[in-house]
């Protein structure tokens, strides 16, 4: 149902309360700790509202749009009872949302800007946008991945502490024999993966089909992927510096 003026004015004050915390706390420091005064107060004031508009329309587009079909995809999976579509769109959901993301974006142009300058490519623009395009594809992949396998974790009733207790074991072992100029940036890339539209779409996706297959809790097993897509980035990541 399209939302009237007058009816968006809850969801505006809940995000202003939202947003308060950040505002008084730069606030504080701007004034208190750093006697400064704001600079461009009107523009910051300008800024402020835009930002609260575009957090009330983005949480009421993920409660209208994407939660819904999020579930009734996980739906539709359910029914349909075919594991390697379901495993294949858990794939490219993983895939697709995180190679376009943009703070991956920006972390691998800055990585790769930084391998050039420490001799581990060559530093001219090709190869810097080829280590970037690599990197990016690499952790997209990873994710794809790690969808798929929270969502097998989801239909066989896998414990997720096993899984994620193993993984990061082996992200240990691994970040022993891995080049020093890689580690940061594989732990960097398991926090830049889940981006405003991958976080909601996942975990609809595990709420969803958790709640449609039975003997499964959708409080127990239909959250957790997006902790794998935390997780393998850091080995594929890991893996690609090891490899070139």
């Amino acid at each position: 149902m399209p939302y009237s003026v007058p009816a968006m004015f809850p969801f505006i004050r809940s995000s202003i309360r939202d947003l308060s915390p950040i505002v008084l706390v730069i606030l504080f420091f701007q004034l208190v700790v750093l006697r400064q005064p704001l600079p461009d107060v009107g523009g910051l004031l300008v800024g402020l509202g835009l930002v609260t508009l575009g957090l009330t329309f983005f949480m009421r587009g993920l409660e209208q749009g994407l939660f819904p079909i999020g579930e009734a995809v996980a739906y539709g999976f359910a029914r349909k009872g075919s594991l390697f579509w379901l495993l294949a769109f858990a794939f490219a959901l993983g895939f697709g949302t995180t190679v376009a993301e943009p703070a991956l974006i920006a972390i691998a142009t800055e990585a790769a800007k930084v391998a050039a300058k420490g001799g581990a490519i060559v530093d001219d623009q090709s190869s810097m946008d080829g280590y970037a395009l690599g990197l990016r594809l690499t952790v997209a992949f990873s994710v794809g991945v790690a969808i798929a396998i929270g969502v097998f974790r989801i239909i066989k009733g896998w414990p997720i502490q096993n899984l994620i207790i193993g993984g990061y074991a082996g992200v240990v072992v691994m970040t022993a024999f891995a080049p020093p100029e890689i580690i940061g940036i594989a732990y960097d890339s398991g926090g830049v993966t889940t981006s405003t539209v991958t976080v909601p779409m996942v975990t609809a996706l595990g709420i969803g089909l958790a709640s449609s297959i039975k003997d499964r809790n959708p409080m127990v097993d239909g959250f957790g992927l997006i902790a794998f897509a935390s997780l393998t980035p850091i080995m594929f990541v890991i893996a690609y510096g090891m490899s070139i």
